[in-house]
C-alpha cells in the first residue's frame, strides 16, 4: 500500500469517526468575499467559502471549501482542505499539557484542487495564549502531487475584541512552505478583521462584516509573484 493510499485511508477513517462521535463543540459558517488584486489568474474574483470545525473526544477536525468565480469570464474553480488531528492525550491516556501547550496532536491535511491532491502529515500543538480564543501551530512534511515535496508550518489564531457594546474578531492563518528545486519558499498570511453586526439583530446572531487581507509572498512557489489583496467580507455562522 503506497503512502497516498495510507493517507487517504487515515483521513477517511478520521472523517468517519467524526460522523460517529458526538462533537464536543462544532461550528459551521459561510463566507462571501470580493477582491480585485488576486495574483496567478484573474485579478477580480468572488469567492464563497464553506467552513466546518469541530472538537471531538479524539481530537479535532477542520474542513473548508472555496468556490471561486472570476469576473469578466465564465471561469470558476474549487479548492478544499480536510484537516483532522488526533490528540496524543486521548491516544496515550496521559494529559500532555505544559505551559502554553494544552495538547499535542498527530496532524494531517488533504489539500485538493482541480488538478492535484497533496497530503501533509506531522505534529500539531494546541496553544493556550492569554486573550486568544484559539491558537494552533502545526509542523508538516508535504507530499505534493505536482511539485517536489517540502516542509510546511501552519499557524492559526483568533482574537476576540470588545469595544463598548460591539464585538469584533481578528482571526486568520499563516502558512510557510520551504523551497525545493522546482519552487521557491512561500509565505501566506491571510487575516480577517470582522465586526459582529448580527448582535444588533439578536444577541446570539453571528453575522460579520469586515475585510480579509491576503499577504502571499511567492504565491504557489512562483518566485517574485507576491499577492497583497484586500477583499470585502460577509460571514454568517449557523
Amino acid at each position: 500500500m503506497n503512502f497516498k493510499t495510507l493517507m487517504v485511508a487515515a483521513i477517511c477513517s478520521a472523517a468517519m469517526s467524526a460522523v460517529d462521535a458526538k462533537p464536543l463543540w462544532q461550528d459551521f459558517s459561510i463566507t462571501g468575499l470580493h477582491g480585485d488584486d488576486y495574483k496567478v489568474g484573474p485579478e477580480k474574483r468572488d469567492v464563497i467559502t464553506l467552513e466546518y470545525a469541530a472538537g471531538l473526544t479524539w481530537g479535532d477536525a477542520f474542513f473548508f471549501l472555496d468556490h471561486s468565480r472570476y469576473s469578466g469570464n465564465d471561469g470558476k474553480d474549487n479548492y478544499f482542505e480536510l484537516a483532522p488531528r488526533l490528540s496524543l492525550s486521548y491516544l496515550t491516556g496521559q494529559k500532555l499539557s505544559y505551559g502554553l501547550v494544552k495538547d499535542v496532536y498527530l496532524a494531517s491535511t488533504w489539500e485538493s484542487g482541480h488538478d492535484f491532491d497533496n497530503y501533509v502529515y506531522g505534529i500539531g500543538f494546541g496553544l493556550n495564549i492569554p486573550y486568544f480564543k484559539y491558537a494552533d501551530i502545526n509542523l508538516y512534511r508535504a507530499n505534493n502531487e505536482t511539485t517536489k515535496d517540502d516542509w510546511m508550518t501552519t499557524i492559526d489564531y483568533g482574537v476576540p475584541l470588545t469595544l463598548g457594546t460591539q464585538d469584533f474578531l481578528f482571526d486568520g492563518f499563516m502558512d510557510w512552505s520551504s523551497s525545493a528545486s522546482d519552487h521557491a519558499a512561500e509565505l501566506n498570511w491571510t487575516s480577517q478583521w470582522k465586526w459582529n453586526v448580527g448582535k444588533l439583530i439578536n444577541p446570539d446572531t453571528r453575522l460579520y462584516l469586515g475585510i480579509e487581507y491576503s499577504y502571499w509572498i511567492n504565491k504557489f512557489g512562483i518566485k517574485d509573484v507576491d499577492e497583497k489583496n484586500v477583499s470585502a467580507l460577509i460571514k454568517y455562522h449557523f
